[in-house]
């Protein structure tokens, strides 16, 4: 679904990638692992065209055919299938849960809006509540559940389980488990061990280059 060739990244004039390449097949789930500042955020950014500059090939199975993306804009990158859920949520917090899934919602959005809250369905109990009055576990939910109701054909997260409850923790984890079983890939930079352990494989970022395969 998405192959990355010999990708770098630059902040200006400093490179925060150097030749990472990885491949991401349909229905995997590969959680991308390492320090602060090691690169794993940067990695996101770079695949969906935001804040870096980039060198190297991204090349994504759209439903036209294999396209090389590396110089799309984000815009086209996200209606091409590539959905992605920041770590900082990036909620409209005035706005209500169902407002926020409305906001992102493709064509049916109806049918989009039950997929989702069967996923997380403790959402279904706080439609009404404005994003600002939730915790941040069921913020991230939200966060995750709105990108979803884009219609994506492949997931990026990042740091989806930071500082959340483990039970919470173990939701989110279910229900990213539900979308491999359905044939979503999915690319995770994550710390938590919990979810770690459900991967089907492991990347390690060191200093802005990965090690596993």
């Amino acid at each position: 679904m998405l192959e990355v060739e010999k990708l770098k990244a630059f902040y200006g004039p400093a490179q925060a990638l150097f030749d990472v390449s990885l491949q991401l097949r349909r229905g995997e789930f590969v959680v991308l692992q390492g320090l602060n500042g090691a690169g794993k955020s940067t990695l996101l950014k770079a695949l969906m065209g935001l804040e870096v500059r980039t060198e190297g090939r991204v090349t994504y199975q759209a439903e036209a055919g294999p396209a090389e993306m590396a110089r799309w804009e984000t815009h086209r990158r996200a209606r091409a299938g590539l959905g992605y859920v920041a770590e900082e949520r990036r909620l409209f917090t005035g706005l209500t849960v169902r407002e926020n899934l409305r906001v992102a919602a493709g064509r049916d959005a109806a049918r989009q809006e039950a997929r989702v809250l069967d996923l997380f369905p403790v959402l279904k109990t706080m439609l009404g509540r404005p994003a600002g009055q939730m915790s941040g576990g069921e913020q991230q939910m939200l966060a995750i559940a709105r990108t979803l109701m884009t219609g994506p054909r492949v997931l990026l997260l990042d740091e989806p389980c930071e500082g959340i409850a483990p039970l919470l923790v173990e939701s989110i984890r279910d229900a990213l488990l539900a979308l491999k079983a359905g044939g979503m890939p999915m690319l995770v930079a994550e710390q938590n061990q919990l979810l770690a352990a459900s991967a089907d494989r492991m990347l390690l970022l060191v200093a802005g280059k990965v090690r596993g395969s």
